[in-house]
């Protein structure tokens, strides 16, 4: 049988068994929080698993390793240490808030902190930097059918969204858990699997370290001028810092069992991330060796899974890079679209009821699929999607959001200044084509106008404090999980292996 014909047959079956598992996973969707926030249930290992799988997409496992054959390193930068660096510090600093609060979106943290048009600001831009990123990941998926089994590009980016827009629209959260979960053991296979074989054929990694560049490993500027610091601090910016207001890994902090859950999986997701993210890398800096001609980068992790690997493997690693690209997809569909029920649907209808709610969360998610096919088409590297759909985040968007959970004097005049602020001043670089880069300097502006906006009007637009979805008032001084004593390390330890032999907190 045919390479071509194994892979085709190969991703079928895997279709088949990914939307099996989102009709029995649908079951326990009952409810609007069943479907957007797994019930506020999710244990611990599910839920490391599912913020590791939402965030470690495509485009790391193409991108990065493109990135590492080109020697890119800004976008090795990226991924995977700007967005490990990102699951890290969601961990640290904001994840049990998350939880407390017991929200559907963190948009409504803005609503209630900031206001209505700070709530509608920041919901657009979110769904416009989520639909930027599905692009890209659907871009990925384009490139891997047909570089492998010869599918015509359009035809993988529609039918690869098909299948997602079904399962994620027919089980909601605990299908797009469950399926992360089955999704993440087939990725890391795949990349074990190739990297294993391929160092095998090449004679280790001592014979590919020789032979590769002094400062091939080289995470900061070779030149010490400002621009190329500028532009290295903007992907740590963007992939470190600003992605800690995207919806896709903060709808799953919301969805933990309860806060320590939260911050535990942040931590192991986070670990796992770097990790596993440095596989694609050591891929692709062997491929720049053993394959210096390839003529399409994008491709290079096929090209080195179609010449190493036997076919019934190369099958193995195709659903790999399938479940990469669905993993996130399915995240980022779901956020988009709990994003506009929970805080776009009140301004056409008040008081919508939950069937009404959760009937648009399903319906919003073909239609936003759809709108990121543009970018699919567009695209023409995986991680820079990713930069290019922080920077509304990192220029609008991140400032207020960490004021938002850390300074109780943030109010509504200061947030939305320093949001319009960045925001106007990011499009203005982008018009002019400045040197820095536009988001970063629009980043600069927002902090420096947040503060002195905020101190100036405290008086006539006073702090509101962060409450939950009860009405109640939310600590922000307890972010995180405290050990007074023995007797509470004890406990905490007691409970952390008490599930079923299952390691959960």
């Amino acid at each position: 049988m045919a390479t071509e014909t194994l892979i085709l047959l190969g991703v079928g079956l895997y279709v088949v068994a990914m939307i099996a598992i989102g009709v029995l996973a649908s079951r326990a969707s009952h409810s609007l929080t069943d479907f957007v926030v797994a019930g506020r249930n999710m244990p611990l290992w599910l839920c490391s698993v599912s913020i590791f799988a939402t965030w470690f997409g495509s485009a790391i496992m193409m991108g990065a390793a493109t990135a590492a054959y080109t020697r890119d390193m800004l976008l090795i930068v990226g991924e995977p240490f700007g967005s490990g660096l990102c699951l890290l510090l969601t961990g640290l600093f904001f994840a049990r808030i998350y939880r407390r609060t017991r929200r559907f979106t963190w948009i409504e943290f803005f609503e209630v902190r900031y206001g209505r048009i700070a709530g509608i600001a920041s919901a657009l831009a979110d769904i416009f930097a989520s639909i930027i990123w599905l692009g890209g990941i659907l871009f990925a998926v384009g490139v891997l059918l047909n570089s492998l089994a010869g599918v015509p590009f359009a035809i993988g980016v529609f039918g690869g969204l098909a299948v997602v827009v079904f399962y994620t629209m027919l089980g909601g959260m605990w299908a797009v858990a469950v399926t992360d979960f089955v999704q993440s053991l087939a990725l890391v296979l795949g990349l074990v699997v190739l990297l294993a074989v391929v160092l095998d054929d090449v004679g280790g990694w001592s014979t590919i370290a020789a032979q590769l560049p002094p400062d091939a490993f080289r995470l900061i500027p070779k030149d010490n001028s400002v621009l190329h610091w500028a532009e290295h601090t903007q992907v740590w910016m963007a992939l470190g810092i600003a992605a800690i207001a995207s919806s896709s890994i903060i709808q799953r902090a919301l969805s933990a069992r309860n806060e320590v859950v939260a911050q535990n999986a942040f931590y192991i997701a986070s670990a796992g991330y770097v990790v596993i993210g440095c596989l694609p890398l050591a891929l692709g800096f062997i491929a720049s060796v053993s394959m210096p001609d390839v003529a399409d980068p994008n491709a290079i992790l096929m090209d080195l899974a179609l010449h190493h690997l036997h076919p019934l493997l190369v099958v193995i690693f195709v659903g790999a890079i399938i479940s990469a690209a669905m993993s996130t997809s399915d995240s980022v569909l779901l956020g988009v679209a709990t994003i506009t029920s929970t805080n776009l649907l009140p301004l056409v209808r008040k008081n919508a009821d939950d069937a009404l709610r959760l009937r648009v969360v399903r319906w919003t998610i073909p239609v936003a699929g759809l709108l990121a096919t543009y970018f699919a088409f567009t695209a023409d590297r995986a991680v820079q999607v990713l930069i290019d759909a922080a920077g509304v985040l990192l220029a609008a968007i991140i400032v207020p959001f960490v004021l938002c959970f850390w300074w109780d004097r943030a109010n509504r005049a200061g947030a939305l200044a320093a949001m319009f602020a960045g925001f106007f001043t990011w499009v203005a670089c982008g018009i002019a084509e400045t040197a820095l880069p536009a988001d970063l300097i629009g980043f600069v502006v927002s902090l420096i106008v947040a503060i002195p906006a905020t101190l100036l009007t405290q008086r006539i637009d006073p702090p509101r404090p962060m409450t939950d979805s009860d009405g109640a008032v939310v600590k922000l001084d307890d972010r995180h999980q405290k050990l007074r004593g023995k007797s509470q390390k004890n406990k905490i330890l007691s409970r952390t292996f008490s599930y079923h032999g299952v390691t959960i907190a």
